[in-house]
């Protein structure tokens, strides 16, 4: 159930949230009971009442307005603690719940779902939290109490109500029905915008390049007006509330006023009193104001509700990758040997259109192992089933000896090193960013693997070196020094595995073959293996894989590869043709 997921996020806000509707409670009891005593002051004061009853009774409506302000005050500051801790709390959870998503549940959320999720939902119910912890609780026990005491002065002039609240009541099922659907299809588009609002971000350069703005900006607009006339027909379908409000609380004052006044009138002042239509009045108001405030509260949670629902998604959301239990779990990696054992796999958005099929290869450890293949053949996937972000479909990987679903995730990912092709640098100083391979390094053993990866190079030119601040996505460095940087991050890792996905591709040949050499002296019992489109990048490696439609079509070394492989021969040539340094376009 939706509601008892997102109440777990209260936790330690619990004693605020259960104190806020006490607290209105006795705000409530306070200020119905005070028009009850002006009604009886009045009624004195009309029989002749003296100075020392008339300050009795204005002392006790002194000492109940205090406490009904003291009692709205502390309700007022436990209710913002209980919800703002509630939407910090969900936030958390939210992020938690992403933090622990496989590959597989992060490619059934885009990005901007996920994050209006984690604001505007988080946002929308959070407020409906705070109204239903405090206004929900006032509303109706202000309109039952009212009510009561309306029925005890006025007798059979409060039946008034029993055509009221109906009408009310009506229009509110009336609303809520029409404007439900609006709001689901609302928020599916609001999805669709910020995502629209994410891509133009992120590949602005293109979109200039392209001279697109304007056909980006016609497509943004579209998206918004979509969403803009979707809000205009559900803002429409609520605003019959306040009319129809207006017109049930006139025509109760009318009723009060005109009929009230004719009883007092026709009976001298014995059946009704002035006191009784000036009370009767202040119960119209506070009862009247109770369904209007019962109305906003039936809006937000309308609105709330398809909020709560997307979150829920979010937080139902379960892994597939999950460690096995601790008393089972491999506790650590032996070493670096890798095994492919008859593995096939498919991404879950598509089962049926395997991305590897049949794949068969033995890795030692301490070897160095290129692969190559057109785009599209399967050399990322594979390589992800390596550290487990995805689970093969059928067949086993095995690391270190053992079957890769008996580690425990955390032990078999900080024995893994990637390092991709689309960089991701955090904001911070180099660095924080450098100790993300290991927290506890040293600035000597940061140089030494910047050395290695010729990042130092340019971090020496920074001002601060080390302590240059990288903006965020590290859109102040260039593509080439954020994969020598993240090179050298998972350099300091000195895992049992590391992974190139094709991660020099934006540094030269020259620069890449320095690393590639350094890598050999710094981590020399590592499994160093190389994605590339470039030969040049696996030539030296102890053994090529050359992977074609998801199957492996060739392995050997360099020279065994250029007399036995079709495909490795033809790139090899490729990139020859032009006879540029060591062949290598």
């Amino acid at each position: 159930m939706v509601i008892g997921k997102l109440v777990k996020s209260i936790r330690q806000f619990l004693p605020s949230t259960i104190a806020t509707p006490l607290l209105v409670s006795g705000e409530v009891v306070l200020e119905c009971t005070i028009p009850f005593y002006m009604a009886e002051l009045v009624n004195r004061i009309k029989a002749g009442a003296g100075v020392g009853e008339i300050a009795r009774f204005g002392g006790i409506l002194t000492i109940m307005a205090i406490g009904s302000l003291i009692f709205g005050i502390l309700a007022g500051l436990t209710c913002a603690t209980a919800s703002c801790g509630f939407g910090k709390n969900l936030r958390s959870d939210m992020y938690d719940a992403v933090g622990g998503f496989s590959f597989d549940n992060i490619d059934s959320f885009s990005t901007s779902s996920l994050v209006t999720r984690m604001t505007t939902d988080v946002t929308n119910v959070q407020n409906a939290f705070m109204m239903i912890t405090r206004i929900a609780v006032r509303a109706p026990f202000m309109m039952i109490f009212a009510l009561i005491m309306a029925f005890r002065l006025g007798g059979r002039m409060a039946w008034i109500f029993a055509f009221v609240i109906p009408v009310l009541a009506g229009t509110l099922i009336a609303v809520a029905s029409r404007a439900m659907p609006l709001f689901r299809r609302i928020f599916r588009k609001y999805d669709r915008l910020n995502e629209s609002v994410e891509e133009n971000i992120t590949g602005m350069r293109v979109v200039k390049s392209f001279v697109r703005e304007s056909y980006e900006q016609e497509k943004f607009g579209a998206a918004s007006e979509e969403v803009r006339r979707d809000f205009t027909k559900a803002e429409r379908i609520l605003a019959w509330n306040a009319p129809v409000m207006q017109f049930c609380l006139y025509t109760v004052m009318v009723f009060t006023l005109s009929y009230g006044s004719y009883v007092v009138i026709s009976s001298m002042g014995l059946d009704f009193d002035i006191g009784q239509i000036s009370a009767m009045l202040t119960y119209s108001f506070m009862i009247l104001s109770s369904l209007m405030m019962m109305s906003m509260i039936f809006v937000m949670i309308t609105l709330a509700s398809e909020s709560a629902a997307r979150i829920a998604e979010v937080l139902d959301a379960k892994s597939d990758l999950v460690s096995p239990d601790p008393e089972v779990a491999a506790e650590s990696v032996s070493d670096g040997s890798i095994v492919f054992e008859d593995v096939s796999f498919a991404y879950a958005g598509n089962p049926d259109n395997d991305v590897l099929t049949g794949i068969n290869l033995e890795i030692a450890s301490g070897e160095t192992v290129g692969i190559i293949g057109t785009t599209g053949s399967g050399k990322s996937s594979l390589v992800q089933l390596i550290p487990r972000l995805y689970d093969t479909t059928r067949g086993t990987v095995k690391v270190g000896g053992i079957d890769v679903r008996d580690y425990d995730l955390t032990v078999l990912r900080d024995s893994v090193a990637m390092v991709l092709q689309k960089n991701v640098l955090f904001e911070g100083t180099v660095a924080d960013n450098l100790r993300w391979g290991n927290p506890d390094a040293t600035l000597e053993e940061m140089k030494e693997a910047c050395r290695l990866s010729c990042a130092d190079e340019f971090i020496d030119s920074k001002e601060g070196g080390y302590d240059y601040r990288i903006d965020h996505g590290g859109a102040n460095i260039s593509g080439g020094q954020k994969q020598r940087l993240c090179i050298a991050r998972a350099l300091l890792k000195k895992p049992k595995i590391i992974i190139f996905d094709d991660s020099t591709s934006a540094v030269d040949t020259k620069t890449d073959a320095m690393i590639r050499k350094g890598m050999k002296k710094y981590i020399p019992e590592t499994t160093k293996i190389i994605i590339a489109q470039r030969t040049a990048s696996v030539a030296d490696a102890d053994k090529i894989v050359v992977i074609d439609g998801g199957r492996i079509e060739a392995c050997g070394t360099h020279e065994e590869l250029l007399n036995n492989s079709v495909i490795y021969r033809e790139i090899y040539e490729s990139q020859n043709k032009g006879g540029d340094d060591d062949g290598r376009a």
